[in-house]
């Protein structure tokens, strides 16, 4: 017979199995997208996607949280499980920083460059607002093709296209849309959206700037850093 302290002992583990089994079952089994209502005129979107891009054979899976305030702000982060900052990607008026807080660097060009580089294609603040929000048909000069519902199912732009794979059930509002150009092939999934939530005023601000131990770097050295984090 087992004494008390084995009995706690079995009791113990027993607890932290269970836990680590219903861990398991929460964070494997997909989670059903979130979204708040539409309102009649989107100012500002916000929530968590998952990003797949396909280049030059090479797949790269990302998870991030989104921030996007018309007409031309916006900011992405990359996390990681535990919470801490792989990425921080900010847009302000043309402008982009790139920052690696792990590395103490970031990489500042003009948002068409880091878009370009690290999708392969760019598009503004406003274009990802119309796309995410389900109001592409808003989109300038882009040809946009609708289902029977009225409902934007495609579009394309030049030498990029996009694909609205799936809706938030009979809403308007994409659930998983695909993108493609020459050489890439991207699919955005998104997994929580809300629309004009009170925003800080600091949320697009530059702030590691002001920090002496941040360093400037090309984007061939961004380059390096991320091809050896993955």
């Amino acid at each position: 017979m087992p004494g008390r302290k084995g009995r706690r002992l079995f009791r113990f583990g027993m607890a932290v199995l269970a836990i680590v089994q219903a861990a398991g079952f929460f964070f494997c089994r997909p989670a059903r997208p979130l979204f708040s209502p539409l309102p009649p005129q989107v100012r500002s979107i916000e929530g968590h996607a998952s990003f797949k891009l396909v280049r030059r054979g090479e797949i790269i899976k990302t998870r991030f949280s989104f921030i996007f305030l018309l007409p031309d702000q916006g900011r992405v982060q990359v996390s990681d499980p535990l919470g801490g900052t792989i990425s921080d990607l900010l847009f302000d008026r043309g402008e982009a920083f790139f920052v690696l807080p792990r590395k103490r660097a970031y990489w500042r060009a003009s948002r068409c460059e880091v878009m370009s580089k690290l999708l392969g294609f760019a598009l503004s603040p406003e274009e990802i607002i119309a796309l995410v929000s389900g109001k592409s048909s808003r989109l300038e000069g882009w040809k946009t093709e609708e289902d029977s519902r009225g409902r934007v199912v495609r579009g394309s732009r030049t030498d990029l296209r996009f694909e609205v794979r799936e809706f938030f059930g009979s809403s308007s509002l994409p659930t998983l849309i695909v993108f493609s150009s020459l050489s890439e092939e991207g699919s955005l999934r998104i997994r929580r959206l809300n629309f004009n939530q009170p925003l800080k005023e600091e949320v697009f601000r530059p702030s590691f700037l002001d920090d002496p131990s941040y360093e400037s770097a090309g984007w061939e050295k961004i380059e390096q850093w991320l091809k050896n984090d993955r």
